[in-house]
């Protein structure tokens, strides 16, 4: 059926095709041909704007004019099939958690270094503006969201926070904030989420993250119980 809608419009004059909107869809409406980013199907794009802010060059807009309407079922459908087939670096996949092998452990070092624990990963793609919002192992799940240092900081993150939970990283300071927020709500939307555990460094820039947090929960209209743990530089950790 068509209606007059608001719907992304891309100007392909000041489109450069570096697909920033592309991994910003999440329901895959939007895809390159001939290096230009187009919208391959109206009935795919809700009109919310989620890639407006992702485009470096200014090239997406949000126009009203007769469109067909947004099938959510039929771009859930389509997206499932894209990621199929979507290249490995971002395809959302289920790992295992695993020891290292005696090789990898005995693996000679310049240095000393500490014994090698076991990998607690239990998911991929881990940025956030990576992550895709249907992917399997998003349904019911915990999730850690952390700072990009706090892994570097941390000792004890794969058994204290990575055991048991989706993680999702991403840099407040770094990363824009918008997308940041409109990808979390999108995975909050489509999936029945247990709860969220932020981890982030003291200084004042990382703190941010529980706003980003908080912000995306509100939007989604979900009531998700939050946790959030500060790592301090040295190392420690305390309770927020």
């Amino acid at each position: 059926m068509v209606a007059k809608r608001k719907i992304i419009k891309i100007d392909e004059s000041r489109c450069t095709g570096c697909g920033a909107c592309i991994t910003a869809c999440a329901e895959g409406a939007i895809q390159l041909e001939a290096g230009k980013a187009k919208v391959i199907s109206d009935s795919f794009c809700d009109g919310l704007g989620a890639c407006l802010a992702v485009c470096p060059e200014g090239a997406l807009t949000i126009e009203e004019r007769e469109a067909e309407e947004f099938d959510l079922q039929a771009a859930r459908q389509h997206q499932s099939q894209k990621e199929m087939h979507i290249s490995p670096c971002t395809a959302p996949i289920s790992l295992k958690p695993r020891a290292l092998s005696a090789k990898e452990a005995g693996k000679p070092r310049e240095k000393p270094a500490a014994a090698p624990g076991d990998s607690q990963l239990s998911s991929w793609p881990i940025q956030m503006r990576l992550a895709r919002p249907h992917a399997p192992y998003m349904q019911n799940a915990s999730l850690l969201v952390a700072g990009d240092c706090t892994a570097f900081a941390y000792p004890g993150i794969q058994l204290e926070f990575i055991k048991g939970r989706v993680p999702l990283v991403g840099c407040p300071k770094l990363d824009e904030n918008e997308p940041f927020i409109e990808r979390l709500s999108q995975i909050l939307k489509a999936n029945d989420i247990k709860d969220i555990t932020v981890l982030h460094m003291t200084v004042p820039c990382c703190a941010q993250l529980k706003r980003l947090v908080v912000d995306a929960i509100s939007r989604s209209g979900k009531d998700v119980p939050v946790k959030a743990y500060v790592v301090g530089i040295e190392g420690s950790l305390v309770e927020d």
